[in-house]
């Protein structure tokens, strides 16, 4: 799986150098302007995903501040996010946040705008800080639906954002390369993607990532009928649904049922759930827990499941 990961990030390793001086960015993102007059050179992002996305266009040099690391960090990735300051463990303060001086702020969901967290994004506004947020995590009027087209356009957006264009279209290429070699790689399955817990298991419903990898391969989320993105389900309803093959998160967290061990131990114990055919015939994929989340990693997420599909 390293090299997958290698192969889809190999830009990041080098660090990305803007063009000549370049006209104001405005965006409108998740309802507020954003104006940004130079390319950002001191920018904090809020989580993994969002520091990734940045490493992978090679913005490490850019970068005074990251936090809320949920797994070990891509492979290409890490020696420049070695040299990035790790501000907290979880979500910073807005005092530490405003003690790194940021001229940008990134984030992938809104709860790194929290009061307790960095702050609205209009008080870093106020402040002269552009704060972007991603999205499909918007306060109001989200995209409601996840799409590979919508992560590479806020891929673009952060490229246009720092003035390195050039890098974002190489890095969605690459992704869009990745995707369309995986896609209908396998035959049609019914998928259950179990993300956490055992007392009540989280399952992935309609509108996020593995809706979008499962329609991508041509097989189907067996909760793709949820209204929500992770509703909590029931045991007997997931063996009602029978799925064909289960895809596990891999969760670094240690909570109940976050690793994928403590799952699949889980399921061949579990009285109902050991009698599913999948649990019965060790039809199961494993994925990094961040991979089902809109990122970078989203487009490894679709080749581990065509692999172990076409099994």
């Amino acid at each position: 799986m390293a090299g997958l990961v290698v192969a889809g990030c190999s830009s990041g390793a080098a660090d990305a150098t803007p063009t000549a001086a370049a006209d104001p960015v405005r965006l409108t993102n998740c309802g507020l302007p954003l104006t940004i007059g130079t390319p950002p050179k001191r920018a904090i992002t809020m989580e993994q995903n969002a520091t990734e996305i940045m490493l992978s266009l090679g913005l490490g040099d850019r970068m005074v501040g990251t936090s809320y690391q949920t797994d070990p960090v891509l492979p290409a990735l890490r020696p420049a996010y070695a040299k990035v300051p790790v501000l907290a463990k979880l979500y910073p303060s807005r005092e530490a946040v405003r003690a790194a001086n940021p001229d940008f702020v990134y984030s992938t969901y809104t709860s790194a705008y929290a009061p307790d967290a960095a702050g609205p994004r209009k008080d870093l506004a106020a402040l002269g800080v552009p704060a972007y947020l991603s999205r499909f995590a918007c306060e109001q009027d989200a995209e409601p639906v996840f799409s590979f087209d919508g992560l590479f356009g806020e891929i673009r957006d952060i490229a246009s954002v720092f003035d390195v264009a050039e890098q974002g279209e190489r890095l969605v290429g690459e992704q869009r390369g990745r995707l369309d070699a995986a896609r209908n790689a396998a035959p049609a399955r019914s998928l259950l993607w179990y993300y956490s817990g055992t007392s009540t298991p989280y399952v992935a419903g309609h509108g996020g990532v593995p809706d979008a990898v499962s329609t991508l391969l041509g097989a189907r989320n067996a909760f793709t009928d949820a209204t929500q993105r992770w509703p909590a389900g029931n045991w007997e309803e997931i063996a009602e649904r029978d799925p064909d093959v289960i895809v596990l998160a891999d969760l670094t967290r240690g909570g109940d049922g976050d690793s994928a061990r403590s799952k699949i131990e889980f399921l061949k114990q579990n009285p109902v759930t050991s009698k599913l055919d999948a649990v019965m015939h060790d039809r199961f994929v494993t994925v990094p827990g961040s991979s089902m989340d809109p990122s970078v990693r989203s487009v490894e997420a679709a080749e581990i499941v065509a692999a172990g599909l076409d099994r």
